[in-house]
Order: structure tokens, then sequence, then C-alpha cells
């Protein structure tokens, strides 16, 4: 099976973003500690459960990003768009009511936001 790279930039774009996502996912799936730290939490007497809910998670920004990349079907990158952009959104609702107007909140709201716009954008047809 030959890794299908796309041939017209707006579908690149696209491509690109999954695959960020995926690497995302893979960084918290590998480290979920350091994710936890960067994310807010303290980290002390976690118990293995909550590493893995959290390698759980990452699981899905795998899957969520790999997905299209090796189907390459419009559909797969509208679902990996809309979810990361319900991502973005649960975090500016955090940014409003949490009062989380933090430089980590606000970087990881732009960093979801970025990575949704690139397939919704191929998939809409803005770019």
């Amino acid at each position: 099976m030959e890794l299908y790279f796309p041939t017209e930039l707006n579908e690149q774009i696209a491509f690109v973003g999954c695959a960020v996502t995926a690497l995302l996912g893979l960084l918290i799936f590998l480290f979920p500690g350091t994710c936890l730290r960067l994310s807010a939490f303290q980290v002390g007497e976690v118990r293995p459960e909550g590493y893995g809910s959290v390698r759980a998670a990452g699981a899905r920004y795998i899957g969520l990003g790999v997905l299209p990349i090796l189907l390459a079907q419009e559909w797969f990158y509208m679902a990996t768009g809309v979810v990361l952009a319900l991502g973005a959104l649960g975090r500016l609702v955090s940014i409003f009511v949490d009062r989380g107007v933090t430089p980590q909140n606000i970087a990881f709201f732009l960093l979801e936001g970025v990575l949704s716009l690139a397939p919704l954008a191929y998939v809409f047809g803005y770019i």
C-alpha cells in the first residue's frame, strides 16, 4: 500500500492539518503526564486509569488525523474539521465562562481553530 500525498495545494493543506492532528495525538499518547502539565493539571497521585484515559484521548486524535490521510475522502476531512472546531468552541466557552483567559488556553484555542480550518476549508471549497 502506498501513502497517498495529494497533488492539489488545497488538499495538501488539509492533509498537513490532519497529519499535525495525528502527531499531536501521538504526543498525548506517548507522554500523558507532560501533556497534563501543559494543560495546567497538577500531576501528583495519578492512578494508572487516569493515564489510560489521557492515552485513550491521544489515540482518538491519532485516529482522527490518520483516517482522512489513509482514505482521502472529503467526509473524513469534514469529520476531522468539525470535531476540532467543536474542541475549539469548548475552549472558547471556557475562556468566557470559566474565566480561562490564560496564554495556554488561548494558544490551544488558536491551535485547534487553525487545525480545524484546514480540512473544513478544503471540504467547503474555500482554498
